[in-house]
C-alpha cells in the first residue's frame, strides 16, 4: 500500500515560492491501477517524481510498503527505486543500444549476473510482444515499440510499484490502447500497483479503477472511476467527463424544455453490468408507458459500463410513478428534470 499524507512541494523561481504540490493526501491500495489526471500545469508530473524522489518533497509524508522514502539515505533509497519501476512519455530509451540492451541496462547497474540479465531480458522481451526484436535498435522501432521496450526496462528488477508519466501521451489512438491493454495485463499477471499520470479522460476509463483529479497542484477530487463518471462533482471534472460522453447531456434539459413536458423527462444512469436495453424492455412491458430517448450514450469502463439516457416519459401519472419507482428498485439512478415543475 502506498501512504501519501500532506505531501507539498514547494519551487523557488526568482525569490517566488512556486507550490506545485498543495497538501496532496492519498491511499493507494496494492495492484491498484490508479490515475492521475489534469491538464498541464496541474502539478501531476511533479506529484509522481516524488513517488521515487527523483524531487524531495518540502513537506509531507510518503510511505510505500511501510517505509517513509522521504526519510531513506543513499543506500535505503536506491534499494528502495530498485522496487519503483517508471515509464516516461517519450521513452528514455539508450539509442546506441539494442532492444535486448536497453532492458538489461538497469540489470548490469543492479550488477545482476550475466547468465540471469540474459533469462531476465527473455522474460520481459516475450512479456511485452516484443520477440524476434531484441536485436533491433530504437531508430528501427515504432513508437509503441520503443515505448514497450521502457516498459520492459521498468520491469527489469522485479518492482511492486510502475509509474507511468504520460506513458500514451506520444503515441496515436490505436497504439494507446495496445499500451494500456499491456499494462492492464500486467497488473493482472503481476500483481503490480501502476499509477498513471495522464491528461486524457480516454486512458483514465480504460484502465483505472480509481482517479485523483489535479488542478493548481491540489486534489480536488477522488474516488471509483465509475463514481467520478457518474457525478464529477467540480468544474476540472467535468471537462474531464466531456471528453468521453460530450457536453450535451449538460446542456440537454435546457433545449429539451420548449419541446416537451418538462414533468415527463427524466435522466436515467446506468452503472456498472446493467443494461440499458434490458432495463428499459422490462419497464415497457411491466407498466403501460410509453418510453421515448431523446439522447443519451454509454461508455466502458474497467468496473463495467456507465451511460446516462434522456427519456420522455407518456402514460398515466400512476403509471409512470410506479415504474420510475421501479427503474429505482434496480442498480439504475434516476435524475428527475430541475425544470419539472
Amino acid at each position: 500500500m502506498i501512504s501519501i499524507q500532506n505531501v507539498s512541494k514547494v519551487f523557488n523561481l526568482k525569490g517566488k515560492d512556486i507550490r506545485a504540490v498543495d497538501q496532496v493526501s492519498l491511499t493507494i491500495n496494492k495492484g491498484d491501477i490508479y490515475g492521475v489526471i489534469g491538464y498541464s500545469g496541474a502539478g501531476k508530473s511533479t506529484f509522481i517524481r516524488l513517488l521515487n524522489r527523483l524531487e524531495d518533497a518540502t513537506s509531507g509524508e510518503i510511505k510505500i510498503d511501510g517505509k517513509d522514502i522521504n526519510q531513506l539515505k543513499a543506500k535505503g533509497l536506491r534499494q528502495a527505486r530498485q522496487q519503483i519501476g517508471m515509464v516516461y512519455q517519450h521513452f528514455n530509451v539508450l539509442w546506441s543500444r539494442t532492444v535486448a540492451d536497453n532492458i538489461a541496462f538497469p540489470l548490469e547497474i543492479a550488477r545482476i549476473p550475466k547468465h540471469k540479465r540474459q533469462q531476465r531480458v527473455k522474460e520481459l522481451i516475450e512479456l511485452v510482444g516484443l520477440i524476434g526484436k531484441e536485436d533491433a535498435y530504437p531508430s528501427q522501432l515504432s513508437g509503441g515499440q520503443k515505448q514497450r521496450v521502457g516498459i520492459a526496462r521498468a520491469l527489469a528488477n522485479n518492482p511492486n510499484v510502475l509509474l507511468c508519466d504520460e506513458a500514451t501521451s506520444a503515441l496515436d489512438p490505436e497504439t494507446t490502447d495496445s499500451i494500456l491493454q499491456l499494462l492492464r495485463d500486467i497488473n493482472k499477471q503481476l500483481g503490480l500497483t501502476i499509477i498513471l499520470i495522464t491528461h486524457e479522460m480516454h486512458v483514465i476509463r480504460k484502465i483505472c479503477n480509481r482517479v485523483a483529479v489535479m488542478e493548481a497542484g491540489r486534489v480536488v477530487e477522488e474516488g471509483e472511476v465509475l463514481d467520478v463518471f457518474r457525478n464529477p462533482k467540480q468544474r476540472v471534472t467535468k471537462r474531464f467527463v466531456q471528453q468521453i460522453m460530450g457536453n450535451q447531456q449538460d446542456e440537454s434539459w435546457q433545449s429539451i424544455v420548449g419541446e416537451y413536458e418538462t414533468d415527463q423527462l427524466y435522466k436515467l444512469h446506468f452503472i456498472g453490468e446493467k443494461t440499458s436495453q434490458a432495463v428499459i424492455s422490462e419497464v415497457a412491458k411491466r407498466y403501460p408507458i410509453d418510453i421515448n430517448i431523446l439522447q443519451g450514450q454509454i461508455t466502458q469502463t474497467q468496473k463495467g459500463p456507465y451511460g446516462a439516457l434522456i427519456v420522455y416519459l407518456t402514460g398515466e401519472k400512476e403509471a409512470i410513478a410506479a415504474a420510475i419507482q421501479y427503474l429505482q428498485s434496480t442498480s439504475v439512478e434516476v435524475e428527475v428534470n430541475p425544470n419539472a415543475s
